[in-house]
């Protein structure tokens, strides 16, 4: 009879060994992970001077091409077409529906207006294809034969109401990254606007110089800034500029800054003042978050603290003495 393989050591019934294999295992990982991030890093300006430059076009054709040209720059996308057609035939297509997303989608940073019609098909095609799945799992195949009637119908109902918020909820997340990156950077931005208008710079000027200045810190903000200095421009009210800002971010920080810019613009009052005292502010709401998340940060740490931090310290220190107690017992014995 062979003798039984001899096991590497444990503790508390674990091999070491094998959970320092693991571990290794996982560090390595982690290695070549930011090996990857930090050898393969893009510039963030590339695809805002792509962005603004097609809508630099967009804004040009507009003004110097005919109407026919104008409705094949508008009317290009085929695949929105199809799913246009086929929302058409389910009579799912309202204006105010349509409008409503397409400003939820720029204020998400996403350009393409057609995208509203692929938003409205996820709400008709989502519910249909998971919900489907779910039925045929729950009650054709039985998945579930130990689960009652009310937990098959709840998964069933969470399917559908899940599938159909589903890109309503893919939006918003998107539209609260993005109106909180330019939170961030909008103090530095209406300090940049100060020093732009004492230095005699014009309105689209300063917008432009700030997001050169800025993109590469906030592309959101230097994307936003940049839209608007091509707006101001190329359209012929440059109230309407402002106002497509406050349109494409959601922030009321960022529509008190337009009403300022436009009351400058209207009754000729002086704009470094008005800004300084706007910037202020900012900062100081930026100051009164960043201290409440302090705050809030010894209740936030004790579930972590209590379930990650006080066992490996329990084993730090008590190991060594349950190891050398546990040698003394099989050495005794």
């Amino acid at each position: 009879m062979q003798p039984a393989a001899a096991s590497g050591p444990t503790l508390l019934g674990v091999d070491v060994i094998w959970v320092a294999t693991l571990l290794t295992g996982i560090a390595t990982l982690a290695v070549i992970i930011a090996i990857y991030a930090a050898t393969t890093v893009r510039d963030p300006m590339a695809r805002r001077v792509k962005a603004l430059n097609e809508r630099r076009e967009q804004l040009k054709a507009g003004i110097v091409a005919s109407t026919n040209k104008r409705k094949s720059l508008i009317n290009k996308n085929e695949a929105a077409d199809k799913v246009r057609g086929i929302l058409s035939t389910f009579k799912m297509i309202q204006g105010s529906q349509i409008q409503d997303i397409q400003v939820k989608l720029l204020q998400a940073g996403i350009r393409t207006k057609d995208l509203a019609f692929f938003i409205i098909f996820g709400r008709l095609i989502l519910p249909v294809v998971l919900g489907g799945l779910a039925i045929l799992a729950v009650y054709v195949f039985d998945s579930f034969p130990d689960w009652g009637a009310f937990k098959k119908y709840a998964l069933v109902a969470g399917t559908l109401i899940g599938s159909y918020k589903a890109p309503d909820l893919w939006l918003k997340n998107k539209i609260n990254k993005r109106s909180v990156a330019v939170r961030k950077g909008l103090p530095d931005a209406l300090d940049l606007l100060v020093i732009c208008a004492e230095a005699g710079l014009t309105v689209d000027a300063a917008f432009s110089r700030v997001a050169r200045e800025l993109g590469k810190a906030y592309p959101e903000l230097g994307d936003e800034f940049g839209l608007t200095s091509i707006e101001l421009g190329f359209l012929n009210e440059r109230r309407q500029a402002f106002d497509n800002l406050a349109s494409r971010v959601d922030l009321e920080a960022v529509r008190g800054v337009v009403t300022t810019m436009i009351q400058t613009e209207k009754y000729g009052t002086p704009l470094a003042s008005a800004l300084r005292v706007l910037s202020a502010e900012f900062r100081n709401d930026r100051m009164m978050r960043a201290e409440e998340k302090a705050a809030r940060l010894p209740a936030i740490m004790t579930v972590p603290l209590i379930l990650f931090i006080l066992p490996v310290l329990f084993v730090v220190i008590l190991g060594p003495a349950a190891c050398s107690i546990s040698d003394s017992m099989i050495g005794g014995g």
